[in-house]
């Protein structure tokens, strides 16, 4: 098993599924992983939750759900699905809060995994 799949399964990830869509090149996956937390889906989901946005909120738990999981990131998009199915009805909750605390701890353990990546696994 290389360092890669086993940084990758340590985390939680779904390596065969993500590695399966980038052609099994780690360092493509690594330049889109990296788009990844350049996007602003994250930072628009909190903005739309400060503000009681729950469409515009919705839109951006749903862009982070997909990509989540097309990049086998399998303990965030867990997370980010249970906002999702809340938020698709659009009814105000009070639970919002709790569970974007939870994406945004998953979000910062997706960073230290890409971290993880990068290094190869280096300590």
């Amino acid at each position: 098993m290389s360092g890669f799949q086993t940084i990758f399964n340590a985390y939680g990830g779904d390596n065969s599924t993500a590695m399966g869509r980038f052609f099994g090149n780690e360092g493509m996956y690594l330049r889109f992983l990296d788009m990844f937390f350049q996007d602003e889906s994250f930072q628009q989901l909190e903005n739309a939750l400060d503000a009681g946005d729950l469409k515009d909120a919705f839109a951006a738990a749903h862009t982070l759900k997909g990509v989540a999981g097309n990049m086998g990131l399998t303990p965030f998009y867990e997370a980010v699905c249970v906002i999702v199915e809340r938020l698709r009805t659009e009814e105000p909750r009070k639970d919002y809060p709790v569970l974007c605390k939870a994406i945004q701890a998953e979000f910062y353990r997706a960073e230290l995994f890409r971290k993880q990546l990068k290094k190869g696994g280096e300590s």
